[in-house]
């Protein structure tokens, strides 16, 4: 039986944006979960305080459940979902066959980018939300690759109170994207089957910052090329390519 697979999307997201990429891949029969984060398609369940590791919980929870059916799975995380799947395979490993993640990675000198800590500052990053207008996002997430169907979608969703508190939530518990005290510090106990996948133009995360992290644990790394952030919808066959490479080698 074909291994399950977890994707998980990030922010400002939703599964939505995986369907480029799922298509590309023509996965089958394989058994395939594409959850949205709590919060983020819908109202906040109750009691969920949207923190980092909060999240991270729910991740472990998704894949405990789809490991429980199907044995080991491979999870795929973009953005937050790349650093929520890295930081539940250090907390559950025996749930994964392998990760992979696209990026975003949990390194201990990366600091965020310009809106990470916007959206860390209190009040300021409030005023950021109550500014942010569906349209913008849609034309944004356009501008850097993502189908211009898929951006709508995305953008239609902004208008979700409860996913902008969030997501300043979560980027408040990571302190704007700073794992150096905490989740950085857990790095050796990450699963070595892993591989990174990376928009090489990421204006987020520089691809200096994949390099680092592949060359400091071992990790290989495929760049790219001619696509940014959102590489998993711009360029998703590249992607597939990569991914189908890397889970036939395991």
């Amino acid at each position: 039986m074909a291994t399950a697979k977890l994707f998980l999307h990030g922010v400002p997201d939703s599964p939505a944006i995986w369907r480029p990429l799922l298509a590309a891949l023509d996965l089958g029969d394989t058994p395939v979960a594409v959850p949205a984060l709590p919060g983020f398609t819908g109202p906040l369940p109750a009691g969920f305080a949207a923190t980092k590791e909060v999240y991270a919980g729910w991740v472990v929870e998704q894949a405990a459940a789809l490991a429980a059916e199907h044995g080991p799975i491979d999870i795929v995380g973009h953005d937050w979902g790349a650093l929520l799947a890295q930081r539940a395979a250090m907390l559950r490993p025996d749930l994964f066959r392998s990760w992979a993640v696209s990026n975003a990675v949990i390194d201990p000198d990366y600091r965020g980018h310009r809106i990470a800590r916007i959206w860390n500052t209190p009040i300021l990053g409030e005023i950021f939300m109550a500014l942010s207008k569906p349209a913008a996002l849609a034309r944004g997430l356009a501008d850097q690759g993502v189908p211009a169907d898929i951006a709508e979608e995305e953008a239609a969703q902004w208008t979700n109170k409860d996913k902008r508190r969030a997501i300043l939530k979560l980027y408040r518990s990571a302190k704007g994207l700073n794992f150096q005290h905490d989740w950085a510090r857990d790095l050796d106990r990450l699963p070595a089957n892993g591989t990174l996948i990376w928009g090489a133009g990421d204006p987020y995360v520089d691809r200096s910052v994949a390099e680092r992290f592949a060359a400091d644990n071992n990790m290989p790394l495929t760049f790219i090329g001619g696509a940014g952030h959102w590489a998993i919808a711009e360029r998703p066959q590249e992607v597939a390519v990569a991914l189908r490479a890397f889970w036939s080698g395991l």
